[in-house]
């Protein structure tokens, strides 16, 4: 590999990074005299990165809180490493503390998780169908509507609902006849019109609206919200009606390859617009802040009244877990775009530091799902600010759906309102507008966003085929259902989001800090034996940081050093009851220093075939590194994380790892998306 460089690497027809530097720090501080006061309110005790911290410098750096908190920050680095297994490597799975012993040292490193014990209580009370089946759920992120005690008090008599006394069911639930709390109908109108007249709604999603924008701290006087499909219709449905044809850019700021910006971007360049990426700095995938800012602040714009177009910025990565200073956002609008916040991979309170009345951005998504580790179906939700309402175009565009009672969705005789269903990438399968649901393995996974039919005449026919008595049996559930609405609640409900509620923010970031900051460390704790050194395991992007999100990006290498496929470790780990999912990093900008790494790791995405639509922007996209990723819930506990740890750590064994790859080659196995 090259030595390092001496003297300082200046980018071409860009500004020196020191000039940029001070610039931004001097745009931080005038940002951070303005909204100290609303940030203490919200954020408390530095339970989370300032949103306000440099774009140019990492936040540990940049940020000026409080002295307990700015000690905080500095200390949770070295007392991780020092108090978590110090001068100790593993090379033998066999070899690994039990995990009596590691929640041991776990607790002495994070003596603050200790009062996160409300959330394990919450667990095994509210969600013990996690207990029941030994399922670690690590494969995706997001806000839950109910929990999965809720559920069971409207599933079907043909098991016993669980007494006070004993939280557990007689017996897993039956994969027939699962009665969800809502389905969904599909509309295709003008997202314009609906966004400032609205439309026929029922009350259950009147409710369900109402409560969304509460738990959020939206407020209805200042954003218009619709429900939508899933994420990717979301981002599409904005695409389709956003002027592009006047302001002509679209910016996203992305470290991994997303379904939802693809199919915005493709809908936009349709449109005329030129598509623009942040890059991100090998190795640390930091954004590279002075590209960055050449494309925000373009001299070619000279009318500050005419918008540029459209800044689509994630607070922070859902694969690599890296935060992005929020700064970003006030830097796009003062410079005349219009800005996209997606919300999608938020922890269930993070919007309570957002600070949402500082940045006031035009549009803001996020989703939600209906049950963790059972049911991860559910919708989006697209918010645009009312003053910017008036700059969207009028066009028919489809991916809006509405909520409709459960009890419509099984009424004998009468056909679904509803004509097709979505599902998101990471879930099992559940269908939306008729609900069908099927008993999946593990191993089948969806690609974010994309869209999976299941026409009317083959759902005619499974209800066809069902027993004359479970069709009486869930009746007898309509009938409880009809009674609870004839009782006239006007409020839905919403179990998991109320749980997140009674949490709070605190609890339920510093809970996710020490679990996944242990998990980085442990991983790197992993060496091949006998092989000077060679490490188990390479984590993409931030590593041990007290203000990282709670994902995580690696892959698992070979003794020769060679990279396991990730869709072979993902399989693997669902054979041994963990959900793990896989994605592709990419836009990542290698210094001179690295470009021989970079010929090391950067890869062609073997599905080639998505660069078969004739978008110009593929065969650039197509270069990247495929990974394995985890994210934590807020459920996730420390036997989760151990479970995933221990999982890694088999791969030290060369004769495991061998076997392994000769049965995925010889079985040709494929992702199935079903």
């Amino acid at each position: 590999m090259k030595a390092d460089l001496k003297g300082t690497n200046k980018e071409k027809g860009g500004e020196t990074n020191e000039k940029i530097s001070r610039s931004m720090r001097e745009e931080n501080r005038k940002m951070q005299s303005l909204c100290q006061k609303e940030v203490s309110e919200v954020c408390l005790h530095g339970c989370c990165p300032s949103p306000f911290a440099s774009a140019h410098e990492p936040q540990s750096k940049a940020s000026k809180s409080t002295s307990t908190s700015a000690a905080c920050r500095r200390d949770f680095a070295s007392k991780t490493t020092s108090s978590v297994f110090p001068n100790a490597q593993f090379t033998n799975h066999e070899s690994l503390p039990s995990v009596q012993e590691s929640f041991a040292e776990f607790t002495n490193a994070y003596p603050q998780y200790s009062d996160t014990y409300q959330v394990d209580q919450i667990r095994a009370h509210e969600y013990y169908h996690l207990l029941l089946s030994d399922h670690t759920c690590l494969d995706y992120l997001g806000i839950g509507l109910f929990s999965f005690s809720q559920l069971q008090k409207h599933e079907s008599p043909t098991f016993r609902i669980a007494s006070s006394s004993s939280p557990v069911p007689a017996q897993s639930p039956s994969p027939i006849l699962v009665i969800p709390f809502f389905g969904v109908t599909y509309k295709t109108g003008n997202l314009k019109t609906q966004l400032l007249h609205g439309g026929p709604a029922s009350e259950l999603e009147s409710a369900i609206r109402k409560r969304i924008m509460t738990f959020l701290n939206i407020s209805e006087n200042d954003y218009c919200m619709v429900f939508t499909a899933n994420k990717t219709s979301a981002f599409k449905l904005l695409a389709e009606s956003y002027p592009f044809q006047s302001n002509r850019k679209i910016l996203t700021v992305y470290d991994y390859e997303s379904e939802a910006i693809e199919a915005m971007s493709n809908s936009s360049e349709k449109k005329g617009a030129r598509v623009m990426s942040a890059e991100f700095s090998w190795p640390r995938l930091r954004i590279q802040a002075s590209k960055l800012r050449k494309m925000v602040v373009s001299k070619e714009m000279k009318k500050k009244e005419k918008k540029r177009g459209l800044f689509v910025f994630p607070l922070y990565s859902r694969m690599t877990g890296a935060r992005y200073p929020y700064l970003w956002m006030s830097i796009a609008q003062e410079n005349g775009w219009h800005v996209l916040i997606d919300a999608c991979a938020l922890g269930p309170k993070d919007m309570d530091c957002f600070g949402l009345s500082l940045f006031r951005p035009d549009f803001l998504i996020c989703s939600f799902y209906k049950v963790f580790g059972e049911n991860p179906s559910g919708f989006a939700c697209l918010f645009a600010k009312k003053s910017t309402i008036p700059v969207l175009e009028t066009s028919t565009s489809s991916g809006m759906v509405g909520l409709i009672p459960a009890e419509k969705l099984f009424r004998p005789g009468t056909e679904s309102p509803g004509t097709d269903t979505e599902v998101d990438k990471l879930a099992t399968p559940s269908s939306i507008s008729v609900t069908i649901p099927v008993q999946a393995s593990q191993s089948e996974r969806f690609e974010e966003g994309k869209t999976y039919e299941i026409q009317h005449e083959e759902i005619t026919e499974k209800l066809k085929g069902l027993e004359t008595t479970e069709i009486s049996e869930s009746e007898k559930v309509i009938d409880i259902i009809r009674e609870d609405n004839r009782k006239g609640k006007e409020e839905i409900e919403c179990r998991g989001m109320d749980q997140v509620d009674s949490l709070g923010q605190v609890k339920i970031s510093n809970r996710a800090r020490c679990l996944i900051n242990w998990l980085v460390h442990a991983l790197l704790k992993l060496q091949h034996p006998n092989t000077n050194g060679i490490p188990l395991v390479r984590i993409y992007g931030p590593k041990i940081k007290f203000d990282r999100g709670p994902a995580i990006a690696f892959n698992v290498f070979d003794w020769k050093g060679e990279k396991i496929e990730p869709v072979l470790v993902q399989k693997l780990a669902d054979r041994s009851n963990i959900s793990l999912s896989y994605g592709f990093l990419h836009h990542i900008w290698f210094a001179d220093k690295y470009q021989e790494e970079k010929d090391e790791v950067i890869e062609r995405r073997s599905n080639e075939a998505k660069g078969t639509d004739g978008n110009k922007r593929k065969g650039k996209n197509n270069m990247g590194i495929a990974v394995v990723t985890a994210a934590l819930g807020f459920l996730a506990n420390f036997q989760d994380i151990y479970k995933l740890w221990a999982f890694i750590a088999r791969f030290l064994d060369a004769d495991f790892v061998e076997k392994e790859r000769w049965r995925y080659t010889a079985l040709n196995q494929k992702t199935i998306e079903v």
